[in-house]
């Protein structure tokens, strides 16, 4: 049984589903939405509504009841709308269940992850069924711009952050609307805007800081060192401002900027356009690293010109490095990276905050084990 992206539930959510217009049924861990089928089932629709959010596992398999054709399986199969979670999650722990067919009397055919669905790198780009995820878990219907749907959907913080988390993909890798109108555009940006933008002013930069330097050397060492302090400042914006969950406002103010800042990234990974920071972004975080080059090194501005240059390749490479995570095969060592990036999106979205290396992850004990299985 391939893994299907397809959101989880637990057993209360699915026992909810027990009346003739939202009518649930599970075998083994699967969860099928069989609303459509009640006037259509032989024995009526009172039987089936008998089992409405239970397990049928053994009803099927009853030769006193009925014994059901190969075809009931195929029905159910087309009514396959979510997982089973039938353990309690803790936020950093054991993240991985095994999925079983019934068809295949409990054979693990796969494992795979109980809020996404996914499995392997493969999961990663199928495509999401639209219609049959916002009928299950009401949060945002992506055939329509999502930004007002944030604002005016009365979403609960708990609420929001469990589907913000929860992966989907939109029609083969495109962009979901977001504003739906002029200002749409100006929430895409291709990768390739980022190199060609920025290198020619970090070349500039570092022309001009040069004046101060009796040596290149010493330039480029203030330089490294800039190189040196994004990573951290990476790691800080990544944990402390991108996923500042546990103390995100419960408001609709809060959870609007915190999905464009970073949720609508961790709803739509695989979004080719909104994976780089759009300049106009980019120039308001970017103007605190300069206050802070400028403040560290107060004495001399060429120094903390050299160190800001150098912060802004960081930068560059940052960018650059998560969207190739995302869209690209890469050398060994980066496909290492790319595991355990991925990780952190598909697995536990809690660690794993470096994304151009682990190294402060290590360094503060956030870091994340890649557990997602490659074919």
């Amino acid at each position: 049984m391939p893994a299907l992206t397809l959101p989880t539930l637990t057993q209360a959510e699915v026992e909810s589903h027990n009346t003739e217009k939202s009518c649930y049924v599970t075998v083994g861990t699967n969860v099928y939405d069989v609303t459509d089928f009640l006037d259509s089932h032989p024995g009526g629709a009172d039987l089936v509504l008998q089992w409405a959010g239970k397990d049928i596992t053994e009803i099927l398999k009853d030769e006193d009841s009925h014994a059901h054709s190969e075809t009931a399986y195929e029905v159910l199969d087309e009514s396959l709308v979510a997982f089973l979670v039938t353990d309690k999650l803790a936020p950093n722990g054991n993240v991985q269940k095994a999925i079983k067919d019934p068809q295949t009397n409990g054979k693990v055919d796969t494992y795979v992850h109980p809020r996404t669905g996914m499995s392997c790198e493969e999961d990663l780009s199928k495509d999401t069924d639209l219609e049959n995820d916002y009928k299950t878990h009401k949060f945002l219907d992506l055939n329509r711009p999502m930004l007002m749907q944030i604002w005016n959907g009365g979403f609960s913080k708990e609420f929001y952050l469990d589907q913000v988390h929860r992966p989907r993909h939109y029609r083969g890798g495109a962009s979901a609307p977001l504003f739906g109108n002029f200002l749409e555009p100006l929430s895409k940006t291709p990768w390739w805007v980022v190199p060609t933008l920025w290198l020619p002013c970090i070349a500039y930069g570092t022309y001009l800081a040069r004046e101060g330097f009796s040596s290149g050397l010493i330039e480029a060492a203030y330089w490294a060192f800039g190189f040196f302090l994004w990573s951290l400042v990476e790691y800080l914006m990544h944990r402390f401002l991108f996923h500042l969950d546990e103390w995100l406002p419960d408001n609709r103010v809060g959870l609007t900027l915190h999905f464009l800042l970073h949720g609508i990234h961790h709803y739509l990974p695989m979004d080719k356009y909104r994976l780089v920071m759009p300049p106009t972004l980019f120039l308001a975080l970017a103007t605190p690293f300069w206050k802070l080059a400028h403040t560290l090194f107060y004495w001399s501005w060429h120094t903390a010109v050299a160190v800001f240059c150098g912060g802004i390749f960081g930068y560059v490479c940052y960018d650059m490095t998560h969207y190739f995570l995302h869209h690209q095969n890469l050398p060994l060592w980066y496909r290492e990276l790319k595991k355990y990036h991925l990780a952190h999106h598909f697995l536990d979205y809690e660690l794993g905050f470096g994304v151009t290396s682990k190294f402060w992850d290590q360094v503060f004990g956030t870091e994340l084990p890649s557990a997602m299985k490659t074919k």
